[in-house]
This record gives C-alpha cells, sequence and structure tokens, in this order.
C-alpha cells in the first residue's frame, strides 16, 4: 500500500497492470462508481496483450473503503495495483509541446535511447508514446512537453544522421487536425525517375541531359538554364514518346495510399513540377489530385520543338504555386504540407507549414522541417498523426486487401 494513511488526499492515482481481457476496465470502473468519484484523467496502453491502466480520482472521505475495494477487484481480475495519493487537481500538461515521430527500418533500441535522452537532457518530459505503424516501416510518436520545438528539431537532427533514423518534430497545435494541402513535387517523389530523362533516352541524348539534371537538383545550376538546355536536346521528338513515357512511369511505393487516405480526411491535393503539363495533367486526373502545374513543352506538327511554352516553373514558381493553390482552397500556407527532393523544391518546403525532404539531396534535407529517407510515400501519414491501422482499417472497409507483414524472425 502506497498510501499514508495519516494524511487526507485531494486525489487518487489508481494503476492497474496486468494481462489484457474483456471487463478489466469495466470491472475497475464498476467498483470506483459505488463511492461518486469524480474521473479526473485516464491513460490506458494495451503492448503486446499487456495492460497498464491509470486513473486520477477525486477522493471520497472513505478513501481508505475505495482502497480496499480497488486492491480486492484487482485480486479478482489478477491483475496488480498501487493506489498512490495526490496532492494536486487534473494538472494541465506543460507548455511547449511537440509531437516527435520517428522512422526506422529497422528502429533500434539505440536510436530510441538516444531520443529520449536529448528530450531530457533540455527539460523535456515524454507525456505518451504510440506506434504509429509496424510495417514496412516501424514509425513511434512520442508527446512530448516542456520545450522549444525548434531546439528539440535541431538536436533530434543530430541523433537521426548518427542512428540513421528520421525524426520529424512538429508543434502540436490545431493546425495537424485540421483539413490541409499537400503538394507534391513530382519527379523522384511522386513518381520514380525523372520524366525528362526518360524522353532523353528515347531521343538519344540521356547522357547529355542527365548531368546537366544532376548539376540543377544539387543546386549547382540555374533551374531555368538548366531546364532550358535539357529541352533543348529534346527537338525534333515525337509527341508520342510521351505517351511511351506516361505508359511506363512508376510510382512511388506509397503514393497511392498517401492520396487516398488522406482524401478520405477531407485533405486537397496538387503537384508541382518542373517537369511537364502534357505528364502531371495526366497523373493528377488517374491519382485523383485537385491541382497541377508544370511546364508545357511546345509541339508542332506532332514532334517537340525544343521550347517551353510561356513562363518556366522554377524554383519560385513552385512556392508562388503553392501559394495559389492554398488561395483557392481557403487555408493558410502553415495548413499546408509540401514534400519534394530537389534544390527547386527548396523555395516550397520553405513556404509549406510543414516541409518535407522526401530522399532528397544534403542540400534539400538541411533546409527542410523534417527528413524521409526510406522508399514509401505513406509515411507522411503519420507525420500527420494517422496510424498504420487506421489506414489499413478504412482500406478494409472499402475493399481494399493490405498484404500482411512478414514475420518477425525469432531471435
Amino acid at each position: 500500500m502506497s498510501v499514508d494513511d495519516h494524511e487526507t488526499p485531494r486525489t487518487l492515482l489508481i494503476t492497474l497492470t496486468g494481462v489484457d481481457r474483456p471487463g478489466v476496465t469495466a470491472g475497475l470502473f464498476s467498483t470506483l462508481s459505488r463511492y461518486g468519484v469524480e474521473v479526473l484523467d485516464i491513460e490506458q496502453i494495451v503492448l503486446r496483450g499487456n495492460l497498464v491502466l491509470g486513473v486520477l480520482v477525486t477522493a471520497p472521505k472513505q478513501w481508505k473503503d475505495l482502497r480496499s475495494a480497488v486492491e480486492a477487484e484487482a485480486a479478482d481480475l489478477g491483475m496488480g495495483v498501487t493506489v498512490d495519493k495526490g496532492h494536486g487537481d487534473n494538472e494541465r500538461r506543460r507548455e511547449g509541446r511537440s509531437h516527435v515521430t520517428v522512422l526506422g527500418s529497422p528502429l533500434k533500441a539505440s536510436a530510441i535511447t538516444a531520443v529520449a535522452g536529448r528530450i531530457a537532457d533540455i527539460g523535456g518530459n515524454i507525456d505518451r508514446i504510440e506506434r504509429m505503424a509496424r510495417y514496412p516501416v516501424t514509425a513511434i510518436e512520442l508527446h512530448v512537453s516542456g520545450t522549444d520545438h525548434q531546439r528539440l528539431r535541431l538536436l533530434l537532427a543530430e541523433e537521426a544522421s548518427r542512428h540513421q533514423v528520421d525524426i520529424a518534430v512538429q508543434p502540436a497545435n490545431l493546425l495537424r487536425h485540421g483539413v490541409r494541402l499537400v503538394v507534391m513535387d513530382v519527379d523522384s517523389t511522386l513518381v520514380q525517375g525523372e520524366v525528362i530523362e526518360m524522353l532523353a533516352e528515347r531521343a538519344g541524348c540521356l547522357d547529355e541531359v542527365a548531368e546537366v539534371t544532376a548539376a540543377a537538383m544539387h543546386g549547382e545550376l540555374d533551374f531555368t538554364e538548366s531546364l532550358t538546355r535539357r529541352v533543348a536536346l529534346l527537338e525534333g521528338l515525337d509527341a508520342s514518346a510521351l505517351d511511351d513515357v506516361y505508359d511506363n512511369l512508376v510510382l512511388t511505393p506509397g503514393a497511392r495510399t498517401l492520396v487516398r487516405t488522406l482524401k478520405r480526411l477531407g485533405y486537397r491535393f496538387a503537384i508541382v513540377s518542373g517537369g511537364f503539363s502534357q505528364i502531371t495533367d495526366r497523373l493528377a486526373a488517374e491519382l485523383g489530385i485537385d491541382f497541377a502545374a508544370a511546364n508545357e513543352l511546345e509541339i508542332v506538327d506532332g514532334r517537340l520543338t525544343g521550347r517551353i511554352v510561356g513562363a518556366v516553373v522554377d524554383r519560385e514558381g513552385k512556392a508562388d504555386a503553392l501559394r495559389r493553390f492554398a488561395a483557392q482552397v481557403g487555408v493558410s500556407q502553415a495548413a499546408t504540407v509540401a514534400v519534394g527532393d530537389g534544390a527547386n523544391d527548396l523555395d516550397m518546403l520553405a513556404a509549406a507549414g510543414l516541409g518535407v525532404a522526401f530522399n532528397a539531396k544534403p542540400v534539400v534535407q538541411q533546409a527542410a522541417d523534417t527528413t524521409v529517407n526510406v522508399p514509401f510515400l505513406d509515411t507522411v501519414i503519420y507525420l500527420l498523426g494517422i496510424s498504420r491501422e487506421e489506414v489499413e482499417a478504412a482500406d478494409a472497409e472499402a475493399g481494399i486487401v493490405t498484404p500482411a507483414p512478414p514475420l518477425v524472425p525469432a531471435p
């Protein structure tokens, strides 16, 4: 018994532990209800069939009788219980609250040790931990209080690099729960590979185009100049090559799941690309994406002229498109999510409320709010507080079968 019988408590914290089974929670609250207590707080988790249930209640005058009754109920249930006296009411959690999402494949204990240690080092407290996904990556979310999220983000970025995991730190606020706009890059983000290189392969100038593409993506060459040079190399290519490229596009794993899941929740989607509208418009129509902005290839007499029609959608143009689409949807920039991988995505990532560098170049990873370095686009869902179990349940209701995860081998 952990309560001092000589003191009069204001509250009691009852913690029940043991093997979970139906009726445990109902049994405990049936006992509590006989004493007319008020419930001030409840936390419950079930991990691999083991239950931890914490209940904070007001202490009645006959609190010793309540304690005895709870201990008897726990014994009948085959559970362990502690009853601790509290001297405060249902206290508000500390300010400076953040969501810390850790992604790993695999996720090792050493990484969690490092994350928890850094949080403690700056006076933060982990209020809650929950699993967001078990497959194809392990995603764990920590609810943290008592820290500045910007400082925490910088500290945990070091641990992410050291332990080869992805860590996202976001302030805990209403925007995370509101209807948002997701703006995605296309090449090497929504789809695998670079469309212009696929066209160049068909035009017989792949090596020349790939060299210029690499320089542009690493920020070594102005995007408009690089695009102009690369498109010029496509002069004379039959326009049917665009159909061939589209038919051979491979979506990034998880792309359909990402769009399907968030659209169920009322999210709107846009794709903004330095590529070509002849491809992106068809992608938008196929995936149910609401907005698209890209460059238009000039086609005359069924062949590419090697020129772009109109203004180039460059680094600044991508950010402008995000702002334009947000205004059309009626959401603030703070309620937008941007996902990209190249240097020409930097302004767009900076303009968004949450900028995600997806398998990005180093210069982009350093500038973005958070990074994802696993090859699954739907991991962005976990950053928004949506669990894999919720996604699979919604898919099952719609008749979409999710492959079972592989069994973890025995040690």
